[in-house]
């Protein structure tokens, strides 16, 4: 963009400091040579500039995409981790819940074999 701005400010003063007809012709010949350079300058600076935009967007959709599905996998194993987080805990309760069983079974069997000793005892 600067170069434009500048190849234009470079053609004007070209044509204002032309004073004489043989000069003017000549520096419109010059001018127009510039005027042609600077169109074909900006036109390339332009294309240029499209391509580089292009593919910085081609580049960021890119990186959108890899930054979801890294997203989608993340979630995906922590869901995983709380799935197997809570049959542990289920598999951990019942084996408290089976042994607080076994140990009341105990008790009571314990219980029933005093109460029956000392049924026996006293008659």
């Amino acid at each position: 963009m600067k170069k434009l701005i500048l190849n234009i400010a470079l053609v004007l003063a070209l044509i204002v400091s032309v004073t004489s007809c043989r000069e003017t012709k000549e520096g419109a010949e010059n001018a127009a040579d510039a005027v042609e350079n600077a169109a074909e300058e900006a036109g390339d600076a332009l294309e240029d500039a499209a391509e580089a935009t292009e593919d910085a967007l081609e580049d960021a959709a890119e990186d959108v995409e890899e930054a979801m599905d890294s997203t989608g996998a993340a979630i995906k194993e922590g869901a995983n981790k709380v799935k197997e987080g809570a049959e542990n805990a289920v598999n951990a309760a019942g084996d408290a819940i089976k042994e607080g069983a076994d140990k009341a079974k105990e008790e009571g069997a314990k219980a029933l074999d005093k109460a029956s000793d000392k049924l026996k005892e006293q008659h």
